[in-house]
């Protein structure tokens, strides 16, 4: 009989990053090997798949943009090591293309069971399309779900990281659709009289809480 994965709670955004070791394609791995650096652990609901093909092939196109920003990906299903090496050959011979990445052999759902990767609703087995951006603290610092018929938006997942690393980098807030390049939200003020100062400080103001500037 197969063991249960734990049953853990969910992690939230701005938790420590649940810890763990596993098998992957790139031999024994565990979340510590990342430390002092982005990551985007990602999980896909099987080997041999097409949407799932589709993404490992668009996870490969943005693999060297997201080195450029410090991110390393770390793909998963619960898949066996022996699966994943026959897949990521298949779509070499296939389609050219090197997937540049590890993949974590989850078959006992243990990292699945601690991200909370498993909706049953969809699958009691399989793992759902989630991405967790964890930071270089080791936090985790974004979440994005998507369901096994749908594929994911790398231009989303590659706004974020940039969103998040502003973020870090200028003390700032991002509005929607944003992109790199563009205004940033000047953080609200606090006091009265930092409301009424506001307005004289040279920002893009609608109001007192509403401001922005561009990033030189």
């Amino acid at each position: 009989m197969d063991e249960k994965p734990e049953i853990r709670p969910m992690p939230r955004i701005g938790d420590p990053a649940p810890v763990f070791e596993a098998d992957t394609t790139w031999g024994r791995l565990a979340l510590e090997d990342f430390k002092d650096r982005w990551v985007i652990l990602f999980s896909h609901p099987a080997d041999f798949t097409p949407v799932c093909t589709t993404e490992f092939l668009a996870f490969a196109e943005i693999h060297q943009e997201l080195k450029n920003l410090g991110v390393d990906l770390l793909g998963l299903s619960v898949d066996s090591v022996t699966a994943h090496i026959a897949w990521v050959r298949n779509i070499k011979e296939k389609f050219g293309v090197k997937i540049p990445f590890p993949v974590i052999a989850d078959s006992d759902r243990k990292v699945a069971g601690l991200y909370g990767m498993i909706m049953p609703g969809e699958s009691k087995t399989e793992t759902s399309r989630c991405v967790f951006i964890i930071d270089p603290r080791q936090v985790l610092r974004a979440m994005i779900y998507y369901p096994m018929s749908t594929g994911r938006n790398m231009a989303e997942i590659l706004r974020v990281v940039k969103a998040l690393q502003t973020t870090d980098q200028h003390g700032v807030a991002t509005p929607a659709n944003w992109q790199p390049g563009e205004p940033v939200i000047v953080p609200p003020p606090r006091t009265v009289e930092a409301a009424e100062q506001r307005l004289k400080q040279g920002f893009e103001c609608v109001d007192w809480y509403f401001c922005k500037k561009k990033l030189k």
